[in-house]
């Protein structure tokens, strides 16, 4: 089969569409022929070595850990699943990713694929979506009639975040540009600060807000003033740089590691079929392009979710 591995950390240049070994399933897994994976941002880091002590590989290494496609092949053990399925996933970081015309998943982590969607875009969603939801209503326990600052709300687990809160009953204050604006606003955003045109401090003067989900780098000081934005007894929960240790006032300050859950990502899934979460691809491209996805995202030229196809 065709794949995109590399044999080493290193710049884009290491990224190689080269011929591989078709994946078998082993017990407990299923070989899923793949439709779409998904590029995320951390693919970056996690290629040029910068976080090799949080996630080891064995070279060499196919990346992208979110996929949709279709099960070829069932391993010893798996139940509920057959050839045919039309499946998602948020494959093991660390494990040969979907970056390749098959990949092997555990059949634990698999959850059957939107029916209403493209079935490459729906790999959009696996690890965005089950970030969103792990963020707003495990760490920030975010209820009906509470409201919630989301701090990058244009991105593609933003843009789930708006989506899921605003169901759930919160008020929504987001931070957009002018480029994803619209698209925030019919996520149903009742607020939407251009932080290119107004500084968010200046924009947010009044009321704290019960939970804030920060999804943008920030520096330490701006980190600590986005904490101060949480409610007395509230939560900030930060998917980038941590938040204070202490933020006082009763404030919980958690940083966020998703993980793969197949019950909830099932939920997610029920929601697109029922059109209340929008998958949003900005383009997809050809599994070859992969290198050039990684230097557009690093010069921060990526206009949106991006799928790549085998």
């Amino acid at each position: 089969m065709k794949a995109v591995r590399y044999h080493s950390y290193g710049d884009s240049g290491v990224l190689v569409y080269e011929d591989a070994d078709r994946p078998v399933a082993g017990a407990g897994q299923v070989v899923v022929k793949v439709a779409g994976a998904a590029f995320n941002p951390v693919d970056v880091a996690i290629r040029a070595g910068f976080m090799r002590q949080v996630f080891p590989l064995a070279f060499p290494h196919i990346p992208n850990f979110d996929v949709a496609g279709v099960v070829a092949e069932t391993g010893e053990g798996v139940s509920g699943w057959s050839a045919g399925d039309a499946v998602v996933a948020f494959l093991p970081m660390t494990a040969p990713g979907a970056a390749a015309e098959y990949v092997a998943a555990p059949a634990d982590v698999l959850a059957a694929a939107p029916r209403t969607v493209e079935l490459a875009d729906a790999a959009a969603l696996p690890s965005a979506g089950l970030t969103a939801w792990q963020s707003l209503f495990e760490h920030a326990e975010l209820k009906d009639g509470q409201s919630v600052l989301i701090n990058g709300a244009g991105g593609a687990v933003g843009g789930y975040a708006v989506q899921l809160a605003r169901q759930a009953g919160a008020t929504v204050i987001a931070t957009a540009s002018t480029h994803s604006a619209d698209r925030v606003r019919s996520y149903g955003a009742d607020q939407i600060i251009d932080y290119t045109a107004t500084p968010l401090l200046q924009a947010v003067a009044g009321p704290r807000f019960d939970a804030v989900l920060n999804l943008v780098r920030t520096d330490a000081e701006e980190t600590a003033a986005l904490a101060d934005l949480a409610a007395d007894g509230g939560a900030f929960v930060s998917t980038t740089t941590p938040g204070p240790e202490n933020p006082g006032r009763g404030v919980r300050a958690v940083r966020v590691y998703v993980r793969s859950d197949a019950g909830q990502l099932a939920g997610l899934v029920t929601r697109v079929d029922a059109s209340d979460l929008k998958i949003d691809v900005a383009e997809r491209r050809p599994l070859a392009d992969l290198p050039a996805v990684h230097d557009q995202a690093a010069a921060g030229r990526l206009s949106g979710k991006t799928v790549l196809t085998p």
